[in-house]
């Protein structure tokens, strides 16, 4: 193991314990910065951005250096995972990824493959690379993936969506063609999150964005068990799960092989302690628009936060990504905060 000089989310993510609670903050690197517009705008396009390694790993880094937070996260998106088994996509301003060709028949199925991380995700090794090399082992780097069901909704669904009611009709009106699919998925996905971590990676998370949506019926049949799969396929670092919506499944998800539960804004603190027991860490989860109130809020309502999670087996977050349109100076005294919490 590489000597990391600030190892405080792995030791939590360990349940060992740490004298400061760790905290970084998802989509920190991004488009709150004005240093990540700038570099944004010489590579033309998010997809540009995500694909030229030696830009993505500049601003994985940048917010380390701003905020200084307790890790990086590799600059990404879930959907280069269906890129990468031929289904490739396009993000238009102001609507998101799209999809040309979607996945609504075992005829469409027969067209995807199995991802090759090697070859198809080159540029996302090589970012977590260079990442890895800049850093130093100043603080770990966070790997992730999207989790099988979040990425079947955008390939059979082509576009993000309320309902996601094309994706949802296939778990009723074909099951089988279904399942074929988030088995693909979840190879695709297993191969590529062990590859992060030959590459690099300290820890990964699987993010299911749309985890929401299904019943807690549909969710055991459709999510769990590939999200199963993953956390057992991945055991050579710490896998986070965060299952966005899914407060049905926290019980379910505590008996994954998986060493934290992140927990999105709506999740009650006490009562997910309680469902997910006390062999897990649990990360998150302040509102993100809490953000927008002024300093003395965003600084009572993220000490508001931690006394209710204690300092122990707790990675610092928010509930969700952190919006566009909020101070950087907010989010450094969400991270500030946090880390003179006595």
């Amino acid at each position: 193991m590489e000597k990391l000089q600030n190892d405080l989310l792995l030791r939590a993510a360990q349940g060992l314990p740490v004298e400061r609670i760790p905290v970084w903050v998802m989509r920190q690197a991004g488009r709150i910065l004005p240093e990540y517009r700038a570099v944004r705008a010489k590579a033309g396009s998010f997809i540009g951005l995500a694909t030229h390694p030696e830009m993505a790993a500049e601003v994985t880094i940048q917010p380390v250096t701003r905020f200084g937070v307790d890790a990086a996260i590799i600059f990404s998106d879930i959907l280069v995972v269906p890129e990468a088994m031929g289904l490739p996509y396009v993000m238009e301003e102001q609507k998101g990824p799209v999809f040309p060709e979607v996945i609504r028949s075992k005829a469409d199925l027969a067209k995807i493959r199995d991802a090759n991380p090697e070859q198809d995700l080159k540029y996302v090794l090589d970012a977590i690379k260079i990442v890895k090399k800049e850093l130093a082992g100043k603080v770990p780097l966070i790997g992730f993936a999207g989790a099988p069901f979040t990425i079947f909704c955008y390939m059979v669904e082509g576009k993000g969506s309320k309902t996601f009611s094309q994706a949802k009709k296939m778990l009723y009106a074909e099951p089988e063609l279904a399942h074929a699919l988030l088995q693909k998925i979840t190879d695709s996905t297993i191969s590529y999150l062990k590859a992060q971590v030959v590459a690099g990676a300290n820890l990964v998370q699987i993010f299911d964005s749309w985890a929401g949506i299904l019943s807690p019926a549909q969710y055991s049949v459709f999510s769990t068990p590939y999200l199963k799969q993953i956390c057992d396929a991945v055991t050579e670092v710490p896998v986070t799960l965060f299952a966005k919506g899914a407060f049905f499944a926290r019980e379910e998800m505590a008996a994954l092989n998986c060493a934290t539960i992140g927990l999105d804004w709506n999740m009650d603190i006490a009562e997910s302690r309680r469902l997910v027991g006390p062999n897990k860490t649990l990360q998150g989860n302040l509102d993100p628009c809490a953000l927008y109130g002024d300093f003395k809020t965003v600084e009572a309502e993220t000490k508001k936060m931690i006394d209710q999670f204690g300092t122990q087996r707790y990675i610092a977050n928010l509930g969700h990504g952190v919006y566009p349109d909020i101070d950087p100076d907010k989010v450094q005294c969400f991270v500030d905060t946090i880390q003179n919490y006595k």
